[in-house]
């Protein structure tokens, strides 16, 4: 069994990392390194190295905090000898989180950079599905409301996140199941008067494939949220829906099953280790960068709680 603790003990970490770790056999919860109140019956620390030196045994680490200052943590990990898994989005830059594969090296370490959404029910059936057929175009629908997701979370609001941080799932997800690499090839983005990062953002993707592939990002979506992508092809229309965890081909529902997306993760970190191999992709935050760096800005009205 291996003894992983969390860093951050925030609303991902509880919602989704603790009971997935807890239902998984090949790890045991033991400390948290966290400011915050931590889970039940673990030992709380402020530092890894504070952790470290309780001699615990502690041999990964999942890293839950808000991405900067994320690489401080990853160092001070593999300094360690822990592996380390990251929660998404992997930090605050593309220059940082490119370190981390050196890093890992160096240490002779596993890192697993994740997107939880890959993981999803739906993500490898529509692989197989598209593999033999011709894209003709692709469209995703991705809006929330940010106010449901994190209330009262200002660090969602720092530069570079805003709404990509719901984005970056969506961009997990294509960046998988389409023909790449994909590039950006036009970006708008939409910030509000008051917050230093986009609420809403238009994007146009290119492939090898011709096909156009249209992306819209809400973070204000006051009505009913989705969470959709459709792909035409020669052979009928893909749609994954409710964050690629349902399927269906030009209408019909596919069977995916119902298995939780952490669930795959951590049972993915598990092999990981056992092969003692990192899986450290970074296509969806190349993506999100370059939507920074072409991007038209405008500006709407403030936003408000």
């Amino acid at each position: 069994m291996i003894r992983i603790a969390i860093a951050g003990i925030g609303k991902i970490a509880r919602d989704q990392h603790i009971p997935h770790i807890a239902a998984n056999r090949d790890f045991e919860l033991i400390a948290a390194v966290t400011r915050h109140e931590p889970p039940s019956g673990v030992s709380a620390f402020t530092t890894i190295g504070e952790m470290m030196a309780a001699g615990l045994g502690v041999e990964a680490i999942a890293i839950c905090t808000p991405p900067i200052g994320r690489l401080a943590l990853v160092r001070e990990a593999f300094d360690h000898g822990l592996d380390v898994l990251i929660e998404k989005p992997p930090a605050a830059t593309l220059s940082e989180a490119e370190q981390f594969a050196t890093i890992a090296g160096q240490a002779d370490r596993v890192l697993f950079v994740t997107w939880h959404l890959r993981e999803a029910a739906a993500v490898e059936p529509a692989c197989k599905w598209l593999a033999d057929r011709t894209m003709r175009s692709v469209r995703v629908d991705w809006r929330e409301n940010v106010r449901v997701w994190h209330p009262g979370q200002e660090w969602i609001w720092q530069p570079g996140i805003g709404v990509f941080d719901p984005g970056i799932n969506a961009l997990s997800v294509i960046t998988r199941i389409l023909p790449g690499p994909l590039c950006v090839e036009a970006s708008e983005l939409r910030f509000p008067s008051n917050k230093p990062a986009p609420i809403a953002a238009s994007l146009t993707l290119k492939g090898p494939n011709p096909a156009t592939i249209a992306v819209e990002f809400d973070f204000d979506q006051r009505g009913p949220q989705c969470w959709d992508i459709a792909v035409e092809t020669d052979g009928g229309t893909l749609q994954l829906a409710d964050g690629a965890s349902k399927m269906a081909v030009d209408g019909v529902p596919v069977e995916v099953g119902d298995e939780a997306e952490y669930a795959r993760l951590y049972r993915r970190f598990a092999e990981l280790i056992a092969a003692r191999r990192s899986d450290v992709d970074l296509a969806p935050f190349r993506l999100v960068a370059d939507a920074f760096l072409i991007g038209r800005r405008s500006e709407v009205g403030p936003f408000g709680e």
